[in-house]
């Protein structure tokens, strides 16, 4: 009983039961959910596919959104709902620095380096993302109601920025990083995913950035107390949220080398949020567990393909998520478990009674 109750009090637990929960019902449902297998491309390249791999794909924009958002939430009790927008807004930045002009007609040949685009779209993310966190560190802002602003005009200013026409990029080597890299069967969103957490956890690993988020999250009046700055922690997440959502939405935009503003990243925030209720931690803030975060976000498109293999409507969709958040927010309340921990504390007296 001890052994099953550490299993159940990690946070990694949910997510992994979660994970486990939709493998028994595919496995039940249609085994050849799970079978991949290696062929070619329309590019010619050996490449695998196959439900899993699909997975591990489209959900890896939600993983890298995942660990920005894991930040956000723990230091600011709040989440981003503006995501989905500010990728639009950098997907945007993107095209048009490749494209060069609106009315450049030219699909075929880029106007500048990826490179380029691709750090303009993170510098210009990483300013929405600091007005995000200015509303909600120095002006007290709720998080939901400061991202408000962007979650309503973001896809404007996106196609703002293109003069309203849809900018299109032909060129294969801008494709491949929504696709696949030449000679690697594994899609190269899922390797930027492995290379963002990568770079997160050495981060945190080499300074005090997690501690200090936990210790903002939990109580930013004593974090104060013990010399740390809560407004600029709080302001740091969301920057760092804003990288999150230029990598995610450069992917977004090379997967098929155009944008759709209106529907570019729709309830995508959804998703994020989602995958860190899911990964365990409290949506008010304190503790955080990111690895569980993104493995929640992965466990979040599982759930997506499965309802696609039931052929559930994507316009149904929302709704079977909607039901998984009310379940987990109502699991993580505290009164909830506050009310858990009374039974057991009454279990284990009759017990000792006994």
């Amino acid at each position: 009983m001890s052994a099953l109750k550490k299993i159940t009090s990690n946070q990694i637990f949910i997510p992994i039961a979660a994970l486990l929960i939709l493998v028994i019902i595919n496995l039940i449902h249609d085994p050849s959910f799970f079978a991949i297998t290696l062929g070619e491309n329309a590019a010619g390249d050996n490449v695998l596919s196959g439900s899993v791999i699909s997975i591990l794909n489209f959900g890896s924009e939600v993983a890298i959104l995942a660990i920005g958002m894991t930040l956000v939430t723990a230091a600011s009790g709040g989440q981003d709902i503006s995501v989905g927008a500010t990728m639009a807004i950098a997907g945007s930045v993107t095209l048009r620095i490749l494209c060069g002009s609106p009315d450049n007609p030219n699909y075929d040949e880029m106007q500048a380096p990826i490179i380029v685009a691709f750090l303009i779209a993170v510098l210009v993310s990483m300013i929405f993302g600091a007005f995000n966190g200015i509303l909600v560190s120095i002006f007290k802002i709720p998080p939901m109601v400061a991202t408000l602003i962007l979650f309503t005009g973001g896809r404007s200013i996106a196609s703002w920025i293109n003069g309203g026409t849809l900018p299109k990029v032909n060129d294969a080597s801008f494709k491949v990083f929504g696709g696949y890299i030449p000679g690697i069967p594994i899609p190269t969103p899922f390797i930027i995913a492995i290379a963002c957490v990568i770079v997160m956890f050495l981060f945190m690993k080499f300074t005090n950035i997690g501690l200090y988020v936990q210790a903002v999250g939990i109580n930013a009046s004593s974090s104060r107390l013990n010399g740390l700055n809560p407004q600029f922690i709080k302001f740091l997440t969301f920057v760092i949220l804003g990288i999150c959502v230029a990598v995610a939405g450069f992917i977004k935009v090379s997967r098929n080398g155009d944008i759709n503003y209106s529907v570019i990243a729709k309830d995508i925030e959804m998703d994020a949020i989602l995958a860190v209720a899911l990964g365990g931690n409290a949506l008010g803030g304190g503790k955080f567990n990111m690895g569980a975060s993104v493995l929640g976000a992965y466990v979040i498109q599982f759930l997506t393909t499965t309802l696609y293999a039931f052929h559930v409507d994507s316009s149904a969709l929302p709704a079977f998520k909607a039901i998984v958040v009310i379940i987990l927010v109502v699991m993580s309340a505290p009164a909830v478990r506050d009310g858990i921990a009374r039974i057991k504390k009454k279990r284990a007296t009759v017990k000792e009674v006994a």
